[in-house]
């Protein structure tokens, strides 16, 4: 029950469209189902650290390195910026079937993605809030042994796999329309998804340097 209530929270926490949102859609109609679902995929992973971390209770360290925080969002949100300007610029111009040729490998969309995700460490407060709701956190510190694993087991693979099948989903159901789209649809979808990451990027990097005024 634990496993499935973590998969719920970790649907959840996934199926908010932002960035990472974005990107996935962008990639999937540009390049596939593989590369989208390896864009998805790289965020569950930093979802189930993030929430390893959370569920050990570690978001002291966080609070006790405010730099840390300061330049993991701002560097985040200028790779954002970064990236929107490389999906704005290489905008489909083709129609998805002759698009095929020049594709990014899976692994550099696993790893941006993942390292997206991680760039915003505040999510470990998050995970302890929404953990703390699922059952109590005092049995799962690393003291407790084996009792506290198979508590934060089952939470952390649950956080993975309800966000993996939002991914899966958002992926799948996006890859397959993107044979059935018009061109313009289709590049008019890339230059709004750029235009959103970088808005997203900018906020970001703002909300950084704002903690250091």
């Amino acid at each position: 029950m634990l496993f499935v209530k973590a998969a719920a929270m970790g649907f959840c926490i996934a199926a908010p469209v932002g960035a990472i949102g974005m990107l996935c859609i962008q990639r999937s109609l540009s390049r596939g189902f593989c590369s989208g679902f390896a864009t998805g995929i790289g965020a569950a992973c930093a979802d189930a650290v993030y929430g390893l971390l959370g569920a050990l209770g570690v978001a002291g360290i966080v609070t006790a390195l405010p730099m840390l925080t300061v330049v993991l969002k701002a560097a985040g949100g200028a790779f954002l910026v970064w990236m929107a300007w490389s999906i704005a610029r290489e905008a489909p111009t083709a129609p998805a079937a002759a698009q095929e040729t020049s594709r990014a490998p899976v692994t550099r969309d696993f790893l941006t993605t993942f390292a997206l995700t991680l760039s915003n460490p505040l999510t470990i407060l998050s995970f302890i809030a929404a953990f703390a709701a699922l059952g109590p956190l005092s049995a799962t510190p690393g003291g407790q042994g084996v009792t506290g694993w198979r508590t934060v087991a089952p939470m952390v693979m649950g956080v993975f796999a309800g966000s993996a099948v939002w991914w899966l989903c958002l992926s799948g159901v996006t890859a397959a329309l993107r044979t059935k789209l018009p061109l313009a649809f289709t590049r008019g979808i890339s230059l709004f998804s750029a235009v959103a990451i970088a808005v997203f990027g900018f906020v970001q990097v703002v909300a950084g340097l704002s903690q250091l005024v």
